[in-house]
């Protein structure tokens, strides 16, 4: 009789740790929840005219510096092409890169649309032949 008191409680406290155990674990994300936060990038490449002087492609830095000023961007970074060794699936014939940050695509999009970004891109775009976007989306 004991040996079946012992087993029955037994069974229910592993019952019960068991349903505890699954409740605990069903309410968990609420209590630490894991969000994949989605971030937004800009990736430009300027191909420069060829008829430009040093100082003028040294200038045309002073575009990138005007956008690190502006509203929903973030870690705007610039730069020219690397020394890297040549590979069938390297381009390197930009002039010049950036890269910048958005916490969502309204974001981006409002960014476009700003009266001083749009005033910076006028300034600018007679200093270079071809620019290309890329946007891309990371989780």
């Amino acid at each position: 009789m004991e040996r079946r008191k012992f087993l029955f409680r037994s069974v229910q406290a592993s019952a019960l740790l068991l349903i505890s155990g699954n409740m605990f674990a069903s309410a968990l994300p609420m209590f630490n929840p894991i969000k994949k936060k989605k971030m937004y990038f800009h990736y430009l490449l300027f191909w420069l005219r060829k008829d430009l002087s040093e100082s003028e492609i040294k200038e045309f830095e002073i575009f990138f510096e005007g956008l690190k000023k502006l509203p929903y961007q973030k870690n705007l970074r610039y730069g020219k092409p690397a020394a890297s060794s040549p590979r069938t699936v390297l381009d390197n014939t930009f002039t010049y890169n950036a890269s910048m940050e958005f916490d969502s695509l309204e974001e981006l999009e409002a960014y476009g649309q700003l009266p001083e970004h749009l005033a910076l891109v006028q300034k600018y775009k007679p200093f270079f032949e071809r620019m290309l976007v890329h946007d891309t989306v990371y989780n």
